[in-house]
């Protein structure tokens, strides 16, 4: 049976305890929950930490399992999303340590799953990515295997503003580029983080790839787009795209929520589906964040019924 949770950036100044009452009040059955390394703040929505992840002391994950305990709702994944494939950069290596550390601590959970992003030099080519690509992921998912953790890559191309153009800071944002990520490093463990609304603003349609990399789909976000037409017709598909779209909340989009979740049923997908919320429209206050949060559940609850 699906899980219905949320991706817990949008609350970022919640304690752990705080977020999982939240969640637990507002009726969530799991949590998406950031995992950041202190002080690492690059983007709108980056560097949240709802425990420190760097930590070693067993009150940790005793505190987490005895919040998930007493609320009831679990981790669906530990989440970190930076560009692990700043090839250049002198974060490379840190970002890599760092997504090893978290599959340690999601296999000593039991959760057993991260979600990220592949990365990409967005000044190169695809193909010119791609040897990248491989010194970077082949010896992650070799230890993904190792520790028996699965990695769910969301599939946003990075493509949004200036310091992104021309090629995104994400590679793996196509079924074209999925196929041949999946033929070069073919470990199960490898999949995806799918979030549908990402295909809209691309013109592309969200749901046919959910039937062709069913056994790849380790976990879901819920998020919607709406691409405003006045707007695109006026600077053009090549201008950055927030000059045209809008992240919005399920419902208020052009995502047919409908067909989505009858594909996804269909195929037999049990697992997670995260909101994920970057609707600017509810950020303006933190009681705003959360009656967003109760938004999205009571119009996900059409889709997905309790599981208790």
């Amino acid at each position: 049976m699906l899980q219905l949770g949320f991706h817990s950036a949008i609350l970022p100044d919640l304690s752990l305890a705080d977020l999982f009452q939240t969640a637990s009040d507002i009726g969530y059955e799991c949590i998406e929950v950031m995992c950041w390394p202190p002080g690492q703040a690059e983007r709108r929505y980056a560097g949240v930490s709802h425990f420190d992840t760097t930590s070693t002391d067993p009150k940790v994950t005793a505190e987490i399992r005895e919040t998930i305990d007493r609320t009831g709702v679990q981790i669906s994944s530990l989440g970190y999303y930076p560009n692990l494939l700043e090839e250049r950069g002198k974060n490379a290596s840190t970002h890599a340590d760092h997504l090893r550390r978290l599959m340690d601590l999601s296999a000593e959970l039991g959760i057993n799953k991260v979600t990220t992003f592949v990365g990409r030099d967005h000044t190169l080519s695809v193909d010119d990515n791609w040897p990248i690509f491989l010194d970077v992921w082949n010896p992650l998912i070799e230890y993904a295997e190792k520790v028996g953790v699965d990695v769910g890559i969301e599939n946003c191309p990075m493509l949004f503003t200036a310091d992104e153009w021309p090629g995104g800071k994400n590679l793996a944002c196509t079924p074209a580029i999925w196929r041949r990520m999946f033929s070069d490093i073919p470990s199960p463990r490898f999949g995806l983080n799918y979030d549908p609304s990402h295909f809209v603003f691309m013109q592309m349609d969200p749901v046919r790839p959910l039937i062709e990399f069913a056994d790849r789909l380790h976990h879901v976000h819920a998020k919607d787009v709406r691409v405003d037409p006045d707007k695109l017709n006026d600077v053009g598909v090549l201008a950055y795209p927030n000059e045209y779209h809008q992240p919005k909340l399920p419902g208020l989009g052009q995502v047919d929520w409908s067909n989505f979740f009858a594909t996804l049923t269909s195929i037999g997908y049990e697992g997670p589906v995260c909101v994920e919320v970057e609707d600017r429209a509810y950020e303006q206050s933190d009681d705003a964040r959360r009656k967003s949060l109760v938004q999205c559940h009571h119009y996900l609850r059409n889709f997905i019924p309790r599981s208790n």
